[in-house]
Formats: C-alpha cells, structure tokens, sequence
C-alpha cells in the first residue's frame, strides 16, 4: 500500500482511506452485518490501509462501537478520523452542535465508544453560521493540547472558511467529495488547500454512484438518491449518458467503471487520499487495485474533457 503524508506536516497514511459509514444503519438504510463490517476493516487494515473515518452521529454512535471492536489489540496499525457537530433524530439530520462544550461532550462519548485514549485526526462535519470558527477550531486545538486529539481536520467548507480555521491552529487535513462529476473544488479551495499545505481526503469518488456504471433510469422506489436533483427525470438520463465514456474505457482498459473514478482521483496528485466506503470485504481488492491504475495522456485529457466542471447536470449533497 502507497502511503502519503497527510499535508506538508502531518502523518504517513496509507493513500486509500476507508470510509467506514456505510457498515451501519445511516440516512434510514436498512442494518448492516456487523461481523462483515468488522472482518472489512481487519482485513483493510492487514492490507495496509490505516486510514478509518467515521463519525460519531454514524448510526448514532453504532459505526464508532463497531471500529473499536475491529481495532481491539491493533490500536498501533489504525489512524483513527472522527468527525463530530451533526444532530441525527429518527434517521434525519436535524442540525449541527459546534458549540464548546458540546464538542468537550461529543469526544469523551467517542473515546469510550471507539475503546482508545485518543482520536488522530478530529474535524467538525461542516462550519455554519451558529458557532464563531474561532470557537469550534479553537476547541479542538485545547482537545490537542489535552492529549485527546493529534491533529486538526475540516470538512466540507469553502476556501474562505478553510483559511480562516488555519490561522486559529494548522489544519492537517481537508475532507471534501471530489469526483470526476464533482469538480468545483478545483477552482479555489483545492489550490488554497495546497498553498497552506493541508493534506485532501477525497470522498464520494464515485459521485454517490452515478460513476459505477450500474445506474439505470429511473432509481427504485425509496432510494435516497431521488432527492437530489442529479438523480431526478432528464438530469438522470442526461448524465448515465454522459458516463457511457467511462464505462467503453474501463472495458477497454479491462476495470470497472468504479475503479476508473477512484484511479482518477487518485491521480490528480501525492496530497489527495481516495476515501473509499466499503462494507463488505469483498470490495477491498478491486478498491486496492484501482491505486496501480494508471491512464495514457490521451485518456485523461478524453475524462477531463467529458468530465468537465458543469457537464453533469444536477446537484447532489455535496451542494445541500
């Protein structure tokens, strides 16, 4: 396994990340099973991938239960990324808690659940409007100087928000969906990100599966997806064609679609780590050799070009 240091200053990890989420109960999904959640990240972490993110309002705290089980008497090979702030009731997001002494709560509940003395990277899942950045950044630089914490992360906010929470204590890394039909980024927070040295964690690579290239039109009835408009009537239709060209060239390249948009991201530079979620062991492998995957100058101007910011039509929750 590739490893990266997570931004100029911060740790070696491995270049593939596992999202954890998605081996618990989340958004009204029907329950996972937790021992194939387990032997998933075990056999990640046999394969030398360290990264494991998870959340703390995942499951409404079932997906931190499940990693610690998984890490029991291997604390020493896992890298630990907990994000923190979302309220879930009854299976729906309801808001974000940023304030002080909710976060100070929030850690200690996720020390006992996960079974370790401190978290490696600890990030607030967004910034609003309700908390002043100083505040929840400066928090979390008291929970590093506490010996609870390592190291800094954000996630999902913008190149302004982004500058502003390092100058209260240095950001080790960004979390952000980054795709192939998810490209704004590039315009100002992924060269801000570079300037000021944070590492990327790059997740959604497949753009909630749009990229798979096992999409048909329409979704079934109850999928969560309907409620983004890049999922809806014409929007759908337009963009499954669009993903026509990632399918001819993964066939003729001998992968699938999905490993062609992980090996994408993968390839746009040494700072970003793919963050791929798994929940059953079988999907390690295929995810593992998507990192050798590599494309001819021709390839990646064809995806680039196809793929440009703006061609894919439609939201998705990365704009919510």
């Amino acid at each position: 396994m590739t490893t990266i240091n997570l931004g100029n200053n911060g740790p070696l990890v491995s270049k593939l990340g596992l999202g954890c989420m998605r081996m618990s109960s989340v958004w009204g999904s029907p329950a996972k099973d937790e021992n194939e959640g387990i032997a998933t990240i075990r056999m990640a972490l046999d394969n030398g991938v360290n990264f494991l993110n998870t959340g703390d309002f995942y499951g409404s705290g079932h997906n931190e239960l499940l990693v610690g089980k998984a890490i029991k008497g291997r604390r020493d090979d896992a890298f630990l990324s907990v994000k923190f702030g979302a309220i879930i009731y009854g299976g729906r997001f309801i808001g974000l808690d940023l304030r002080p002494l909710s976060i100070k709560n929030f850690i200690d509940y996720s020390l006992v659940r996960l079974g370790v003395e401190i978290i490696d990277l600890y990030q607030p899942c967004r910034l609003d409007n309700s908390v002043p950045v100083e505040d929840v950044i400066g928090t979390v630089a008291d929970l590093i100087k506490e010996g609870k914490v390592r190291y800094l992360g954000v996630s999902e906010i913008n190149a302004e928000q982004l500058r502003k929470a390092h100058s209260v204590y240095p950001v080790t890394a960004l979390e952000i969906g980054y795709s192939l039909a998810d490209r704004e980024i590039e315009r100002d927070l992924l060269p801000t990100a570079k300037e000021l040295g944070i590492g990327v964690v790059s997740f959604a690579n497949t753009a909630e599966g749009l990229l798979t290239g096992e999409l048909t039109a329409p979704l079934a009835a109850g999928d969560y997806r309907h409620h983004f408009s890049r999922f809806q009537g014409e929007n759908l239709v337009r963009n499954l064609a669009k993903v026509e060209v990632l399918k001819a060239m993964a066939k003729e390249k001998g992968y699938t679609p999905a490993q062609l948009a992980i090996a994408w991201v993968n390839a746009q530079g040494d700072d970003i780590m793919t963050l791929v979620s798994m929940s059953r062991r079988s999907r390690l492998p295929e995810n593992i050799q998507a990192l050798g995957i590599t494309f001819t100058s021709e390839e990646m101007q064809t995806l680039n070009t196809h793929f440009a910011p703006g061609e894919i039509a439609g939201g998705t929750y990365l704009h919510r």
